[in-house]
């Protein structure tokens, strides 16, 4: 479980980026993190890695208290925490399955890491993850060949290699069309699901993290204005968190394009059955 207690952050400019933010994520839960651009989504979700440090306040992943953790405790906790990017901070010039392999650098004696020498049931189980994220076939290219869509599971699959206790999402359909973009989300889901782990998803889309997620948290200038189910995120909350918009329109086009590509599948596999 991730507990985070009235954590707070204060840049040295004096900008507040979080007040007193407080809730937590029990093992399996998906929570969809919502909220205007500036609202500090991106802010929280670095805190609670220490990616960017707290000002006060407390992050605790199950028996460990990640707020208060020395240099080389917290670099140990964060093998704990699967961590996947908007940009997906790929290395451009290795192949996908050297990129899954990175989420053991925390695990292997420098040396291994260098010589590109991970322990066979490291790779195993990289091979084991890259056929479930639908990227078998793609291990030997290099990361830079892929599309976004691609690079997002190789992410998704790299984190999952650290064994995580928690996944922290930011973003992960930002810069994906509409179809890949339910595709990734789908997938994250079901892989939390899997494997009962609790995950945080930083989403600018907020019929995907209805459509998807378990729970939603809404920010607001950096405080909590919002934290409940999807089916309780009305149209009047919306506005409380985004201000005035046509949000039925949305939701419509929106499920309209979900129904296009549930056809489209549907007409592909009466194409197959007729083979």
């Amino acid at each position: 479980m991730l507990t985070v207690d009235k954590l707070n952050k204060t840049y040295k400019t004096g900008d507040k980026a979080l007040t007193d933010v407080s809730f937590t994520v029990p093992k399996g839960q998906v929570v969809g993190l919502i909220g205007p651009s500036g609202a500090g989504k991106s802010t929280l979700i670095r805190c609670i890695n220490r990616l960017v440090e707290p000002t006060s306040g407390s992050v605790r992943l199950n028996d460990t208290e990640i707020s208060r953790l020395s240099v080389g405790e917290l670099r140990r906790a964060r093998r704990r925490i699967g961590m996947i990017f908007q940009e997906y901070a790929l290395v451009e010039r290795l192949t996908v399955m050297e990129n899954v392999l990175s989420g053991r650098l925390g695990y292997v004696p420098f040396w291994r890491s260098f010589l590109r020498k991970f322990p066979g049931d490291d790779i195993a189980k990289a091979y084991r993850l890259l056929d479930r994220v639908g990227l078998m076939a793609h291990a030997d290219k290099r990361a830079d060949a892929l599309s976004g869509g691609q690079r997002q599971r190789v992410g998704i699959a790299r984190a999952l290699e650290q064994d995580p206790e928690l996944m922290l999402i930011d973003e992960p359909t930002a810069s994906l069309d509409p179809k890949t973009s339910r595709q990734i989300m789908r997938l994250l889901v079901e892989i939390c699901a899997e494997s009962s782990l609790p995950a945080i998803i930083n989403i600018h889309d907020v019929v995907l993290a209805q459509q998807f997620t378990d729970r939603i948290i809404g920010l607001q200038a950096g405080q909590v204005v919002f934290d409940g189910s999807p089916n309780e995120l009305t149209e009047a909350v919306l506005t409380q968190i985004y201000g005035e918009e046509d949000w039925t329109a949305m939701r419509r086009g929106a499920a309209e394009d979900a129904e296009a590509e549930a056809e489209a599948h549907r007409e592909t596999e009466k194409l197959m059955s007729a083979l």
